[in-house]
């Protein structure tokens, strides 16, 4: 008898007497209470994100006086949310996005609770590369698409599509646990929130 064998004996006696598998509960909570858009926008600001309460005749006019560039659009989305000039994302390449002052999308769903956007790739999300490289982000949220709680934004979502999951602008920590801005996305994210 080797080792491996001795040990695994000793664990099989150790468990002849526990009881058999457990059947897990599988009936989780279907209904979910309204979502509190303060609490949404409590979150977004503490992430260092910029909420704009607005409605969607605005969109393009309030884009377009806070940006000094070209801003990327998808291909699917409103044309009367594109600031003038915008640049539509037809296969654009990196270059032409990076070189943008801006993008603008619309959302999938939002989380009040973690203060957290998803976009999902629709066509008026796009592509995720239009999200990562210009340096501001702006997204247009409707208050129908905030959800309490992330089970309830996971019900939503399609488990196929490709999700994104922001939680304010581009951060991460250094060694020393300083707080470094746009590594890995846009370092500034505006969020429209649509009053209805």
């Amino acid at each position: 008898m080797n080792s491996k064998d001795l040990i695994l004996g000793r664990v099989r006696a150790a468990l002849r007497d526990a009881p058999g598998p457990v059947e897990v509960p599988r009936d989780y909570r279907r209904s979910f209470p309204a979502a509190d858009l303060e609490v949404l926008v409590d979150r977004l600001v503490d992430y260092k994100a910029e909420v704009h309460r607005i409605g969607e005749d605005a969109i393009a006019a309030t884009v377009g006086g806070l940006v000094g560039g070209a801003v990327v659009v998808p291909e699917g989305l409103p044309l009367s949310w594109r600031p003038q000039g915008a640049l539509v994302d037809d296969d654009l390449t990196p270059d032409r996005i990076a070189g943008a002052a801006a993008v603008l999308t619309a959302a999938a769903v939002a989380v009040a609770e973690t203060g957290t956007i998803v976009l999902d790739a629709s066509p008026d999300q796009g592509r995720r590369i239009i999200s990562l490289l210009p340096d501001v982000h702006f997204v247009v949220l409707r208050a129908a698409q905030v959800v309490a709680s992330v089970p309830e934004a996971v019900a939503r979502l399609d488990p196929t599509r490709p999700l994104t999951w922001i939680s304010g602008p581009s951060a991460t920590s250094d060694i020393e646990l300083n707080r470094v801005e746009g590594v890995h996305g846009p370092r500034h994210l505006h969020v429209l929130l649509l009053d209805s």
